[in-house]
């Protein structure tokens, strides 16, 4: 791996939770090896990140500072990030048809239950971002600390789907 560091996007339907929690988890451990950011294949209109979402990072000492929820899209112009390694968290996003993204990313799917589902408590909600939040943690943990020829763009495709498997 060059000394620049690995660009990882995180991709879910909406880019309110589990894809913005990766990108700032990410961009906490990441040791300037690597720069996480996130999107939405289809993101409401004024679609912001989920509060419960940031609470639960800034509780874990965790910056939310540029975080925003964004559509894909983003990723696919001339002018945007060139991207390592595109990640989809949820099944919905792993489903559909993506754009082309430039550089011809290595992909991979890391599945996660989305946190702020069903109708419980706030509490109860609060608690599946905060299991959510260190289940991808453990597993980023895992990436970072892979030896540099893991990392190389012709092996990063089959590492990051090996990593799959740990879920």
């Amino acid at each position: 791996m060059s000394d620049k560091a690995l660009n990882v996007l995180f991709l879910c339907t909406h880019n309110s939770a589990r894809s913005i929690l990766a990108e700032a988890i990410l961009n906490h451990i990441g040791r300037g090896r690597f720069k996480g950011f996130s999107a939405g294949s289809s993101p409401r209109e004024n679609q912001q990140p989920n509060p419960l979402g940031l609470r639960v990072l800034k509780q874990a000492g965790i910056s939310t500072e540029g975080l925003s929820s964004k559509s894909w899209d983003e990723f696919g112009k001339p002018d945007a990030p060139r991207m390592d390694l595109v990640i989809t968290v949820c099944d919905n996003a792993a489903g559909e048809v993506c754009p082309h993204w430039p550089g011809q990313p290595a992909t991979a799917h890391w599945g996660y239950p989305d946190p702020s589902a069903g109708d419980g408590t706030d509490e109860k909600k609060f608690e599946a971002f905060r299991q959510t939040l260190h289940a991808l943690k453990r597993r980023l943990e895992i990436l970072i600390s892979l030896p540099a020829e893991k990392l190389e763009k012709t092996m990063l495709q089959s590492t990051a789907r090996e990593m799959a498997k740990g879920n």
